[in-house]
């Protein structure tokens, strides 16, 4: 578990986040939800260390990670940032390969071979793991990173809107490649995402920030509610209960609009 104590941060006189405190379960997928501004990327970074906090801790299984060695803490928690583009020329195999570093330092042997063998397996990459990174679609270099989050073998994984510039084909393939991760390999997943829509049919649970600050958080159906939702978001907001899931339709501003209603509106498109 990953516990979270009352984090600040502030850039001169504005404070971005503001003591923020939470729990993160073991074996689930919690995602951030909010605004721009709230404060989520802000918060991800301070939990993984990338930024200081001003104030507050991050217990990591009840030890404080800001006194942990980078090495010790880099086999514990691996994180994919918002934008991840490297300038080197380098194939899907060899960034992989990056996930070992912790144990290694670059001094790959049979055994790490072969858990790079199993990550890029597990994403399906093997036809590309000689391309080039660059030579990617979107979809498959995001998949390229998370293979090599599986290659560092760590319990707890954190994505910064790994969705982004991604469409809805390939953003469905990342967010079940991370339920498989959860249900097959017991990952603990953390991640920043702006659709509260696959929030909503891909967490366990969600935390919701609004002007640096926590405003609810809890399991997905205590969060993704109509009242809620419109208080953080300050828009009409309408659930619909489709496929068992809690779907959120805020295409317009008229109240009582349903899916139906959002059908007809396109037909008129």
């Amino acid at each position: 578990m990953i516990s979270v104590k009352g984090i600040t941060k502030s850039y001169g006189s504005k404070k971005v986040v503001n003591d923020v405190s939470l729990e993160i379960a073991k074996g689930k997928i919690t995602s951030l939800i909010g605004p721009n501004g709230a404060g989520k990327s802000t918060v991800l970074s301070m939990v993984t260390r990338l930024l200081d906090r001003d104030n507050g801790d991050v217990l990591l299984e009840g030890e404080n990670i800001f006194t942990q060695p980078d090495n010790a803490l880099a086999k514990k928690i691996s994180i994919l940032k918002q934008s991840n583009h490297l300038d080197l020329k380098i194939t899907v195999r060899e960034l992989v390969n990056f996930g070992r570093y912790p144990y290694t330092k670059g001094r790959l042997k049979k055994k790490d071979h072969k858990i790079v063998d199993e990550a890029i397996a597990y994403m399906e990459l093997e036809e590309f793991e000689d391309r080039h990174i660059d030579a990617l679609s979107g979809g498959q270099r995001q998949r390229a990173y998370i293979a090599m989050t599986i290659a560092q073998d760590t319990e707890y994984i954190f994505l910064d809107e790994p969705l982004n510039n991604l469409d809805m084909k390939h953003s469905v393939q990342i967010m079940q490649i991370l339920r498989r991760l959860v249900r097959e390999r017991n990952k603990t997943i953390i991640i920043v995402i702006h659709d509260i829509n696959f929030a909503s049919c891909y967490s366990d649970n969600i935390v919701a920030l609004k002007d640096g600050e926590i405003a609810v958080s809890g399991t997905k159906n205590e969060v993704i509610r109509k009242d809620i939702l419109e208080d953080i978001y300050e828009m009409d907001i309408n659930i619909e209960c489709i496929m068992g899931h809690q779907i959120c339709v805020y295409f317009d501003n008229h109240e009582g609009a349903t899916v139906d209603d959002f059908v007809e509106e396109q037909e008129k498109i």
